[in-house]
């Protein structure tokens, strides 16, 4: 398939699942009441239902996994491992202390904003530290050292979130866990908004690095060679994908696949020129997460299955069959 027609199929399923995000749901509601309330016409229970509910929340799917997907192409390409992922630095361990820790004290009730806060700074820690772990052992941003850092700090979260659970009661338990299950369940305008500032300058950043990345899939050596400067990129490239990671992961918990199965997957597709890939990424994931939501709310309706469920049930046994495809290519 052409890298042109494949965008064109992506744009069309991103918009696609944005509307089926907006037109369907627990809450029946026709296509003529749906179109009034985006017009600011129909009943007051419309608007609030499709204007301050599902529009906001499909396009903080679509900025989340977006995301997700560009980030997981951007660190296969830098460990040049078709298999890495968004998590690999750690950062959902330090995510998820930050709002464990939140849940535990209590803050949540102090204003919708502490979580998703609390939760970013955890990732921000997770990054320095591997960061700064990495940068101890070698000057270099050697990417193997890098990997065992994000391990390392990923292990000490794990320890940490376990302690603040065992000694936490059983309601904040349930809220941790459903958190770190993933969810765009409080999705309103204010998120859309300070995801999008995070996500869409990062994501331009990293898209205007795919010849860089090109070249060092290739080999540090032969990047250096061809004029890049290789430990500024890598850096730059961590760094931004990391904190689109952190963004995520902030406003929407922990959602797995999405940034493994969708890039690895249009690799075997469009092949692995970045300057392709990378935007490419962008719309599959953002249509992916987008899709997925929706139908996490009318699955089971009016049960909400969590979104990271829906993600792993889709991307486990997708990423089975790429990797034999890719094994037996």
């Amino acid at each position: 398939m052409t890298r042109g027609r494949a965008g064109a199929l992506l744009v069309l399923a991103l918009l696609g699942a944005i509307g089926l995000g907006v037109f369907w749901g627990p809450v029946a509601i026709s296509p003529r009441g749906v179109l009034a309330a985006l017009l600011g016409d129909g009943t007051a229970d419309h608007r609030w239902i499709v204007v301050q509910h599902r529009l906001p929340r499909a396009l903080l799917a679509s900025l989340v996994g977006g995301g997700l997907a560009l980030a997981g192409a951007t660190f296969q390409a830098l460990l040049r491992n078709p298999l890495a992922e968004p998590y690999i630095l750690g950062i959902s361990g330090g995510a998820a202390v930050g709002a464990v820790l939140a849940l535990s004290l209590g803050w949540v009730a102090a204003g919708s904003g502490v979580l998703p806060a609390m939760a970013f700074a955890g990732a921000l820690v997770a990054i320095l530290l591997v960061f700064r772990v990495a940068s101890a052992a070698d000057r270099r941003l050697d990417v193997r050292v890098l990997l065992l850092a994000g391990v390392v700090v990923g292990a000490f979260f794990s320890a940490v979130i376990a302690f603040i659970l065992s000694v936490s009661d059983a309601a904040t338990v349930r809220s941790a866990v459903v958190w770190m299950m993933g969810s765009v369940a409080d999705a309103d305008w204010k998120a859309v908004g300070v995801a999008a500032a995070y996500t869409l300058p990062a994501c331009a950043v990293l898209l205007a690095l795919g010849r860089a990345l090109n070249l060092l899939s290739v080999g540090e050596e032969t990047a250096l060679y061809l004029g890049i400067e290789v430990e500024r990129v890598k850096r730059l490239a961590f760094g931004v994908a990391s904190l689109v990671t952190a963004a995520g992961v902030a406003v929407a918990g922990v959602i797995g696949f999405v940034g493994l199965v969708v890039p690895h997957g249009l690799r075997l597709v469009v092949g692995s020129d970045h300057r392709a890939l990378l935007p490419l990424s962008f719309l599959a994931g953002a249509a992916f997460l987008t899709g997925a939501d929706t139908v996490a709310r009318v699955a089971l309706a009016p049960t909400e299955i969590p979104i990271g469920v829906v993600t792993a049930f889709v991307g486990v046994p997708v990423f089975l069959v790429l990797l034999r495809r890719s094994l037996s290519a």
